[in-house]
């Protein structure tokens, strides 16, 4: 090959090396400099409606897909409305995430990552021996969370639906003056029944009580006779499976509807104001109409989706990524078949949620991918058009992309 043969090959090349260089000075990574930045309409489409692109992700693929199950046709007829829970949280603002935390579904670990590992302008002040962190909005001595780990168990020890609901609003007006109406935006998660029933159990019999929860409801606590205890003395420790499975009363039986319905529908505590199979009805219809309509819930069996949809629910981001601790007390109760099935029979609505609330879950993540995957699909198409009209048209046969740097973030998360 002659001189000037070698010279026409090499114009083009450096024609499309300049271009991208260029590129690359006006609109590096992140940018919003560029006019098919996060956000913009193409065609009718949202670009990137939130502000993450692969190379900034803890996750790949196939980090993602290895927990999901085969996937099966849905029992439930969920509209897009119901699997789009994008939020336009404005932490400067107004806004409060309140977090009802249910015993023995990993809140306490989810409520760790609320106060540590967010990435925040202003992140939540955690003193070392220090229960509680101050999270208070930028320049403002505002709380923008509710949270055991943030303002304390203000409204009673683990406060359900109910209470929340009606103490929130009431307790942050008096910690701070508000001219504006906030926006509370509940979150909560939840967990297989029996492996919460067999945590909640070795629980108690190590000494736990919560014996001061107040569960409020209609303005009042239950009385004895509503809520009598299941053991005498200052706790139940010791208790053996069969006690613990043959207490009437124990609110560890369906405790993840009881905390997410609205316990005034069925006359809270008072079992004698409707027959049982009614007010089973009214409290599991309440405990799904009222966590479909949550801002967010994550599943315990499912960190690396919780994380994800959390973040794109928000538009915020965790510092380092969920880990699966698949070895827990619970896992390693040795059941007979037939002890699984009673507290099958003991947790039957909470069944019944959490086959809901699992299905919701998977769809809400395959519909979110699948909408990410368009607008990264989109954007690319629209930064290969880009580079055509400024490059003169990139050489025929080459797919239009271009080198962009990438992290391999899977040495932080521990494969399970």
């Amino acid at each position: 090959m002659d001189e000037r043969s070698s010279k026409l090959i090499l114009v083009p090349i450096l024609a499309v090396l300049f271009v991208m260089i260029g590129y690359q000075y006006i609109c590096p990574a992140g940018s919003n400099s560029c006019h098919f930045k996060a956000g913009e309409k193409l065609r009718g489409v949202s670009l990137l409606s939130t502000p993450y692109q692969d190379s900034d992700d803890f996750y790949r693929d196939q980090d993602l897909e290895d927990d999901s199950p085969p996937k099966v046709p849905s029992k439930f007829n969920f509209t897009e409305r119901d699997l789009d829970r994008h939020v336009e949280f404005n932490i400067k603002g107004d806004d409060v995430i309140v977090f009802l935390h249910i015993q023995k579904t990993g809140g306490t670990t989810f409520g760790r990552h609320l106060v540590r590992n967010i990435r925040l302008e202003q992140p939540c002040d955690c003193k070392p021996g220090q229960k509680k962190c101050t999270c208070h909005r930028p320049g403002k001595e505002e709380s923008w969370l509710f949270s055991r780990f943030s303002t304390g168990w203000s409204c009673g020890l683990h406060a359900d639906w109910t209470e929340l609901t009606n103490c929130v609003p009431v307790i942050m007006d008096k910690k701070e003056a508000q001219r504006n109406k906030r926006n509370f935006y509940y979150i909560t998660m939840l967990r297989d029944p029996v492996s919460r029933y067999l945590s909640e159990w070795k629980h108690v019999q190590r000494g736990a009580t919560w014996k001061t929860a107040l569960h409020m409801c209609d303005g009042r606590s239950p009385t004895q006779d509503e809520l009598p205890t299941c053991y005498n003395g200052d706790d139940w420790s010791g208790v053996t499976l069969t006690e613990f499975m043959n207490c009437p009363s124990n609110l560890a039986n369906n405790r993840q509807v009881r905390m997410l319905a609205d316990l005034s529908l069925v006359g809270c505590y008072n079992l004698s104001s409707m027959n049982e199979s009614q007010r089973n009805h009214i409290l599991l219809s309440s405990a799904m109409s009222n966590l479909k309509n949550m801002a967010f819930y994550g599943l315990t069996e499912f960190q690396r989706k919780t994380q994800y949809l959390f973040e794109r629910t928000f538009s915020l981001r965790f510092i380092s990524a969920f880990t699966q601790i698949n070895s827990t007390r619970a896992a390693n109760v040795d059941l007979s078949e037939l002890v699984r099935k009673r507290i099958e029979e003991l947790n039957f609505l909470d069944v019944q949620l959490y086959e809901y609330a699992k299905d919701l879950f998977l769809q809400r993540f395959q519909f979110t991918r699948q909408r990410e995957h368009q607008e990264v699909r989109l954007k690319r198409r629209e930064e290969r058009r880009w580079l055509r009209e400024r490059g003169g048209g990139l050489e025929k046969g080459t797919d239009g992309d271009f080198p962009t740097t990438t992290e391999d973030y899977t040495s932080q998360v521990a494969r399970w």
